[in-house]
């Protein structure tokens, strides 16, 4: 049965499970979407295709747009496209470059958005920012949530194990974001939302305890849920604080200093575990160490092909990523050197906690 939302600025439905995209139709059909079933669908290459034909008996007189890229001029160049039609809906099937052409798009226009997942590599299918690319690097677009999200685990299964792991990395470093949040309230007095920390934080908990694979349908369901409950919690405080922390600077500054490192997934999963270490939390240090090891993700920098040296640089240059935020990193504000020897120690936890 689908999950209906209770929260302002939640999804109107939630459904994970096998199957979900034979429902597409009963969606079109559903009048607080759709009145009269003009919708645009929206596809990647890949699965999306692959659903549309699946479910072309019941798309009716739903016009179908393909996009590539994740880029700000794709997503310009659909919504030049979406203005030809008066539509109710905007549904995106795909990956997260797909989904967020879509919400940027539709969010343009004023057009309601409808996400059908085919992976679950990152919280983008239910959050309200777009990560797209633009001129040469990747900026986070603020946009209107989905209305609906469905998650359909035969595609989700279907696609490479890679994306899934990015997703568990993505979902269990909200624990250290919300940390992060924490402190910046206790130390600068910024204010919290404690539904938002909720929710982030009770979602990642559930998959940090879960004792399944990626190829368990339990394990993959409480993945989505973990992903789509940190997109919920940001757009419920406005603000990307309970899935962004010290850990996504790192990331963001792996990717400046040294693109096409990783996964936006694996170095947040990273990062998150190095700010834990630098927070002195033991007990939630040896958790996050034996999730990621659990699930193949990398726990130290050389996972990432990455140097201590070049690791060392990242998290000096990652406060300089978001400047307006409050995190262990900026709290400790350690020099090159004191970085350097925290991560000695950071290595040697490690390889106490999984020998």
């Amino acid at each position: 049965m689908p999950l209906l939302a209770r929260t302002v600025n939640t999804p109107l439905l939630i459904e994970v499970r096998r199957g979900a995209v034979a429902d597409l139709g009963l969606l079109l059909a559903d009048r607080r979407i759709s009145a009269g079933g003009d919708v645009a669908v929206v596809v990647g290459p890949g699965q999306g295709e692959k659903i549309v034909e699946l479910c072309r008996p019941s798309l009716g007189s739903a016009d179908v747009f393909t996009v590539v890229g994740g880029s700000i001029d794709a997503a310009n160049e659909l919504g030049d496209r979406l203005r030809s039609r008066s539509y109710d809906a905007v549904i995106g099937i795909g990956g997260g470059k797909t989904i967020d052409t879509a919400k940027y798009a539709a969010t343009r226009y004023g057009i309601p958005m409808v996400t059908v997942a085919t992976s679950l590599a990152n919280d983008g299918i239910a959050s309200p920012t777009a990560s797209l690319d633009h001129e040469g690097g990747k900026g986070s677009y603020g946009v209107h949530i989905p209305i609906a999200v469905i998650v359909d685990l035969d595609f989700v299964e279907n696609g490479p194990d890679s994306q899934t792991q990015a997703g568990i990395g993505d979902a269990v470093s909200n624990v250290s974001a919300c940390a992060d949040w924490e402190l910046a309230h206790e130390v600068r007095g910024e204010p919290i939302d404690g539904l938002a920390v909720t929710l982030a934080r009770t979602g990642a908990e559930a998959l940090i305890n879960h004792p399944g694979k990626i190829t368990d349908d339990a394990f993959l369901t409480t993945l989505a849920e973990a992903l789509i409950l940190g997109g919920i919690a940001s757009s419920v405080c406005g603000s990307t604080r309970p899935a962004s922390g010290g850990d996504h600077e790192i990331s963001h500054a792996i990717d400046r200093l040294y693109p096409g490192t990783g996964s936006h997934g694996e170095q947040v999963g990273l990062g998150a575990l190095f700010c834990t270490f630098l927070r002195g939390d033991p007990e939630r240090f040896g958790q996050l160490a034996r999730c990621l090891h659990r699930h193949g993700l990398a726990t130290v920098p050389g996972d990432l092909g990455l140097t201590d040296d070049q690791f060392v640089e990242a998290v000096q240059f990652a406060p300089r990523t978001r400047p307006d935020r409050y995190t262990i990193l900026e709290h400790l504000a350690l020099s090159p050197t004191g970085t350097r020897e925290r991560l000695a120690d950071y290595a040697g936890a490690i390889r106490d906690q999984l020998g």
